[in-house]
């Protein structure tokens, strides 16, 4: 992959309609308090995809497969099992959204109900159904359909946003957006922001070397993912994070359920060309995802191809989109979501970061990750002080984000990953020493 391939890539990731979703659901911080924590979250989640994709780059392993190196050999299943997880979930949530559009397309072509109206879960069944068959589609045609779908997709998603954005300011003006007042009850502290934005960008971290094993350059393994996926939250989040206040203001309720842009473009009055290049987005994204939770459960069973994991995991996928049908709130479900992965994600990279540059010295020898007599086979294959220091994260990011210092200003995410990072190489240093002694 060349410089504008994993550019184009990280670009696509992020021009989807999960973005969009979390620049709406940030809206609650007002318009400055989301620029604010949307800059700051995503530029510091991203230095850790620049370390993770330099990794990826010295190495050609995926993120998984490195993990071995951390938690053991047999102890990367757990990193393993979570990006499996959390990549088939963000796949139902672009997948959910684009089916969305596909119930508004067949409202107008058909005149199906709406889904959220009665009868309305049939069209979304079908779109579920549409969604899925294209991600088949786009899976068995390998890594250059990827490629064709990020260039292709990128262009006509620029076109799509720049349209928006002069809907929505033709509606509402700049002033009245950043005076617009977040209603009491509604208000989201800024360390809830932080954290809500460290869980969406985290979670692309862990996909970083995925994609960058296959450079040849370290400024395309670096440099490029962390532009690329920048620019990409930015501009999509920014979208969400005006049309939602807009829609706001213009009828006067404050729902962050509008972040979902089918909503939004049907109330900007998009028609169907908005709704196609919001089903195109959900490709892009979703190509990614599907290749990050694949590239796990290969990890997970090396035996299975990586094609077959792809069919196995969108099939899967598939499924758990119907998930927010059954709840009752696709709101409720992805906020949820946020809150186990910012949980999760930030310990996990903190370890992998600070084992490989600290520890390690910016150097695996590679024959050491598959080795069962080497020093990533630890104990029984699992290093059970990472596991500790991973555990104990989780526990003091629970603990920390009922802290209103915490809460109102630097959030959760981040100061636990630098306390589990120090945490990590303490232990395992003192670990070290006393198996010399």
């Amino acid at each position: 992959m060349n410089y504008w391939d994993m550019f184009a890539t990280w670009v696509g990731a992020n021009a989807n309609n999960g973005t969009w979703f979390i620049g709406g659901v940030i809206a609650a911080c007002g318009l400055w308090g989301g620029v604010k924590a949307l800059i700051i979250g995503s530029a510091i989640a991203y230095v850790f995809l620049s370390l993770v994709g330099y990794i990826g780059y010295k190495t050609g392993v995926t993120t998984t497969g490195l993990s071995r190196a951390a938690f053991g050999i047999r102890g990367s299943v757990g990193p393993s099992i979570v990006n499996l997880v959390q990549f088939i979930g963000w796949t139902a949530v672009n997948t959910f959204i684009a089916a969305t559009s596909v119930s508004y397309l067949c409202d107008s072509v058909f005149g199906w109900p709406v889904y959220g109206e009665p009868g309305g879960i049939w069209g979304m069944l079908f779109g579920i159904g549409v969604m899925s068959v294209l991600h088949l589609i786009s899976v068995m045609a390998g890594q250059r359909s990827i490629q064709l779908i990020e260039r292709v997709g990128m262009i006509l998603v620029f076109a799509f946003v720049v349209w928006e954005t002069i809907v929505v300011f033709r509606q509402t003006s700049f002033h009245e957006i950043s005076n617009w007042v977040v209603p009491l009850k509604q208000r989201m502290s800024f360390g809830s922001a932080l954290d809500a934005l460290a869980a969406f960008n985290l979670a692309w971290v862990t996909a970083g070397a995925d994609f960058t094993r296959f450079t040849n350059k370290k400024s395309v393994a670096t440099s490029a993912p962390f532009f690329g996926a920048l620019i990409g939250v930015l501009w999509f989040a920014f979208v969400g994070l005006f049309a939602t206040i807009s829609i706001a203001i213009t009828s006067g309720v404050y729902d962050a359920n509008n972040s979902d842009p089918s909503t939004i473009a049907a109330k900007l009055g998009l028609g169907a060309l908005a709704m196609f290049v919001i089903i195109l987005t959900s490709m892009t994204a979703n190509a990614v995802n599907l290749q990050a939770a694949g590239s796990a459960l290969n990890n997970m069973w090396p035996k299975i191809s990586l094609k077959v994991s792809l069919w196995i995991v969108t099939i899967i996928a598939t499924f758990v989109t119907m998930v927010p049908m059954v709840v009752g709130s696709f709101l409720e479900t992805f906020t949820a979501f946020l809150d186990v992965l910012g949980m999760i994600l930030g310990p996990w990279m903190a370890i992998m970061c600070v084992d490989f540059f600290i520890l390690h010295h910016g150097k695996y020898a590679m024959k050491d990750l598959t080795n069962r007599e080497g020093p990533f086979w630890y104990k029984l294959g699992v290093n059970w002080w990472a596991y500790v220091c991973w555990a104990l994260g989780v526990g003091l990011y629970v603990i920390i984000r009922r802290i209103d210092w915490f809460d109102h200003t630097v959030g959760a995410a981040y100061p636990v990953m630098l306390i589990i990072g120090a945490v990590y190489f303490v232990v395992m240093k003192l670990s070290r020493q006393g198996q010399e002694d």
